[in-house]
């Protein structure tokens, strides 16, 4: 019970109750109208303290002891060994001769009431490429502009959300993100929208950044979103030399990396700080990147910055920090 130790009838008032009658020797009617209770029930805790002292005052668990009508082990296995054979409910029923509530309920207990919990876990798949210019991972994040710091920070959510879904709003920006396969080494842009032509815009920016670096990228993964199965991107890949793998359907983890660093970007520079506005927001992402990509140690690199995996020269280093 979720009572506080010191109300009425906890077993600190149980035992009060009980010394007065045993002690004192008031009568159960009147200490049942002092404790504003029942004479049965003062009855009750008189005998359990006489039994068993004050043990006896604590409460006890409402569970039987015994369930007459309980469904025999020997039914509940038989219904799990029909599951293990792919056995609907139903048909599990009438082969047992229970009802098919009955199934319902043993099969639940055991956790089969699924077939997919039949299934085997599916393995963990994790892929790397060797080389940072293998295959680069694209997505979008869609984030809300604001012109006062936001509720993240300040917890009011006064007039926000309801303005923006009005269209009396700041409205939306969208964060274009791509991250090396090899190297984690990043890249991310503002964009005003998710539609095909700031796509583009920013494949382009995305293969000249990593071009800067001494990359050339061969292959591009993106979900399947419009803008990517659009035949304007498609041609766009294809200008640039890129061959173009999209993700199965309903399938994030594929694009895992994505959408990983997206999290991260999110905790670390997004609403890593109380910004003004949004466009402040979006000021320090290149200020951030930097610090992703040269500084801060990755947890799948050995900890170190997602620029080593590049191998660059001593001068390169220095031509490339800015």
């Amino acid at each position: 019970m979720d009572t506080h130790k010191n109300a009425p009838l906890t077993p600190k008032g149980r035992e009060a109750m009980v010394r007065i009658v045993i002690e004192s020797g008031m009568t159960k009617a009147a200490a049942a109208r002092q404790f504003n209770t029942t004479a049965k029930t003062v009855a009750k805790w008189v005998e359990r303290f006489r039994a068993e002292g004050v043990d006896g005052l604590r409460d006890r668990s409402s569970k039987p002891h015994s369930l007459p009508s309980q469904t025999p082990p020997a039914t509940c296995a038989e219904v799990e060994a029909l599951r293990r054979q792919r056995h609907t409910g139903k048909h599990i029923a009438a082969q047992v001769g229970v009802s098919a509530a009955t199934v319902s309920r043993i099969l639940r207990r055991l956790g089969l009431n699924k077939l997919s919990a039949l299934e085997p876990a599916e393995p963990i798949r994790r892929y790397q490429r060797e080389k940072a210019d293998e295959l680069i991972h694209i997505d979008i994040k869609k984030l809300g502009k604001f012109n006062r710091i936001g509720h993240r920070i300040t917890g009011d959510r006064t007039g926000q959300s309801n303005l923006r879904s009005r269209g009396k709003g700041p409205g939306w920006e969208y964060v274009h993100v791509c991250i090396d396969d090899a190297s984690r080494i990043a890249f991310s842009q503002v964009m005003r929208n998710e539609k095909r032509g700031c796509a583009i815009a920013f494949l382009k920016a995305a293969v000249a950044y990593y071009a800067s670096l001494g990359v050339t990228v061969e292959r591009v993964m993106t979900d399947n979103g419009s803008c990517y199965k659009s035949f304007a991107f498609q041609k766009a890949c294809k200008r640039l030399g890129l061959k173009q793998i999209r993700t199965k359907p309903y399938t994030p983890k594929t694009n895992g990396k994505a959408e990983r660093f997206i999290q991260t970007s999110l905790r670390e520079w997004a609403y890593a700080q109380a910004y003004n506005t949004s466009k402040e927001r979006a000021a320090e992402l290149p200020r951030w990147l930097h610090r992703y990509n040269w500084h801060r140690p990755h947890g799948s690199l050995d900890s170190k910055p997602p620029i080593s995996r590049l191998g660059l020269a001593g001068n390169n280093l220095l031509r490339l920090h800015i």
